[in-house]
């Protein structure tokens, strides 16, 4: 790692340490060696595996503290709310706020393309560190540091409003305002094993919010979820387009 890089992991140290999840600097570089690294410099190993661990977890321990946080809500209304807690917009704020990006061992291609500023590539990182506690820690250990560090996206997917299906949301939105549905425009882009997926929004022929997800469904709700926040903000129907 560079200087930088060793800054940065070292920051990450302290937060473990502060929860008591101390991890060894073998299991962290790891959780941070992407694809692209591991392919140029002769087939190291990558995070796939911790990060195919991290997202098993996740789910667990999201669904748990949802299920003890909200007794009243029942499954139609916790479910999309877990959906947003997990998302990759949610999982890549997180990993920004830890710095995660600035730790990551990337190839040279996605270095000189912003990989790591990229929400995909931030995501998974996030989900490998929480395998690599997994792994050092037990389910235990884990569920502390998610809650931990998971709890602004918890919060801020309430704030947001995602008790609804964003979709569903939306929809019904527009039916209030006698307005026909969505329409949603998928773009894809990226290699078949890291493929981001990109929607449009597009209500009454203009275009209103762009939303980014590792999957078409993911990103359709992103949009969704946008497109719902700036109608709601506008109080009428759509004019100008906002989308970017």
């Amino acid at each position: 790692m560079t200087n930088s890089d060793e800054s940065s992991s070292g920051g990450l140290h302290q937060i473990l340490t502060e929860l008591s999840l101390p991890l060894s600097e073998e299991l962290i570089t790891l959780a941070l060696t992407h694809r692209s690294f591991a392919y140029e410099s002769g087939g190291l190993p990558t995070n796939e595996r911790l990060e195919f661990l991290g997202d098993s977890v996740i789910g667990l321990v999201i669904t748990e503290e949802l299920y003890q946080r909200f007794p009243d809500l029942d499954e139609s209304r916790l479910s999309p709310l877990r959906s947003g807690v997990v998302s990759t917009r949610a999982l890549a704020d997180v990993a920004r706020q830890l710095h995660l990006g600035e730790s990551l061992r990337l190839g040279k291609g996605e270095e000189v393309t912003g990989g790591r500023d990229k929400s995909s590539i931030l995501a998974d990182a996030l989900e490998a560190l929480f395998g690599a506690i997994y792994v050092e820690h037990g389910l235990d250990g884990a569920k502390r540091a998610i809650v931990s560090m998971m709890s602004s996206a918890i919060d801020d997917s309430l704030s947001r409003g995602v008790m609804l299906d964003g979709k569903t949301a939306l929809q019904e939105l527009l039916a209030s305002r006698g307005l026909g549905g969505p329409e949603y425009e998928i773009a894809e882009s990226g290699p078949d094993h890291a493929k981001e997926f990109q929607a449009t929004a597009i209500v009454s022929g203009s275009r209103i919010s762009i939303g980014r997800g590792r999957s078409k469904r993911e990103a359709e709700q992103e949009a969704a979820r946008l497109a719902y926040e700036v109608l709601i903000e506008s109080k009428q129907g759509p004019n100008e387009s906002p989308a970017k």
